[in-house]
C-alpha cells in the first residue's frame, strides 16, 4: 500500500479555497491507494463551531467525489454539525464511496475545544487492501491508552494543527507511538499561520521502529509518500513479540 501525507498552508475559514487547494494537490501526485490530509483541513483550526462547521457535509462530498476520480482512500478532519452538536470529524472514504468515521476523542481543553465540541466514544480503525488503520485527531497524541495497539491495527494515522511552539512534543511523542505499539505512524501536520499560532509543519511516515520512512521539510507545503510492508511489520512483531507481554487494561469511556 502506498500513503500520501498531504503537508498544507490551510486558508483561514475559506473551505472553498482549500479545497480546490487539496484537489490540485491530488492531481499533481497520482498513484497513491490513500491520501490523508491534516485537522480541520478545510477551515483551519477554530475552535468556535459557529464559524466552521459544515451542516451539509459539503466536504464529505467532495471526498467521496474525489476518491471515485481518484480511485483512492482520501480522508482528513473536518468540524461538522449533527443533530445541533458538534464534532472534530475523521473522515475517511473509499472509491465506492463508502467511509468510516472517527470523532476526535480528546478535545483540546486548552483552547476551549471541549466547551464547544462533543468528543467521541469509540475507537475507530479503517481496513483498506488488507492493512488496518487507527484513526487519531491532534491532542489524542498525548494519551497513548486510547491508542494502545490490541492486535487490531498496522498503522495509526494522526491528523493535527500542532503549533510550531510544542513542536519538539509531536516529534517525540509520534515515534513513540510507532515504538511501543511496534505499528507504522502517519503524522500529518500543517505549516503557516491562523489567528492565533504558527506552523511549522512534521508531517511524516514512520516504520514501526520509530525510524522516518518519508517526510516533507519544515516550513514548506508538501507531500509525503511511501509504502507499508505488511509483511516486513508482521515478520518484526513475530521475532520481537514485545506486545504480547503488554499489561492488560480497559478503557472507561
Amino acid at each position: 500500500m502506498k500513503i500520501s501525507l498531504i503537508q498544507s498552508s490551510t486558508k483561514w475559514l475559506d473551505s472553498e479555497a482549500n479545497r480546490t487547494a487539496a484537489q490540485n494537490v491530488l492531481d499533481n501526485n497520482t498513484g497513491s491507494n490513500v491520501y490523508i490530509f491534516g485537522e480541520m483541513f478545510t477551515t483551519g483550526f477554530c475552535v468556535d463551531p459557529k464559524d466552521s462547521a459544515e451542516s451539509a457535509l459539503e466536504t464529505l462530498t467532495w471526498l467521496k467525489k474525489m476518491a471515485a476520480e481518484r480511485d483512492a482512500t482520501i480522508g482528513g478532519s473536518v468540524s461538522v454539525e449533527e443533530d445541533g452538536k458538534y464534532f472534530n470529524r475523521f473522515y475517511m472514504v473509499k472509491p465506492d464511496g463508502s467511509y468510516s468515521k472517527y470523532d476526535k476523542k480528546h478535545l483540546f481543553s486548552y483552547a476551549g475545544e471541549d466547551k464547544r465540541y462533543c468528543a467521541g466514544d469509540e475507537r475507530v480503525i479503517v481496513e483498506i487492501d488488507g492493512v488496518r488503520i487507527m484513526l487519531c485527531v491532534c491532542y489524542d497524541l498525548r494519551f497513548p491508552v486510547w491508542s494502545r495497539n490490541t492486535g487490531d491495527y498496522d498503522v495509526i494515522a494522526y491528523v493535527a494543527n500542532w503549533p510550531k511552539q510544542r513542536r519538539f512534543a509531536w516529534d517525540t511523542l509520534l515515534r513513540a507511538r510507532a515504538i511501543e505499539n511496534q505499528c507504522y505512524v502517519c503524522g500529518v501536520n500543517i505549516v503557516g499561520t491562523d489567528p492565533a499560532h504558527v506552523y511549522s509543519g512534521g508531517t511524516v511516515g514512520l516504520d514501526f521502529l520509530g525510524g522516518t520512512i518519508s517526510a516533507v521539510p519544515d516550513d514548506m507545503e508538501g507531500v509525503a509518500t511511501f509504502d507499508i510492508d505488511i509483511e516486513a511489520l508482521n515478520q518484526f512483531r513475530a521475532d520481537f513479540p514485545a506486545l504480547n507481554d503488554a499489561d492488560k487494561f480497559k478503557i472507561n469511556i
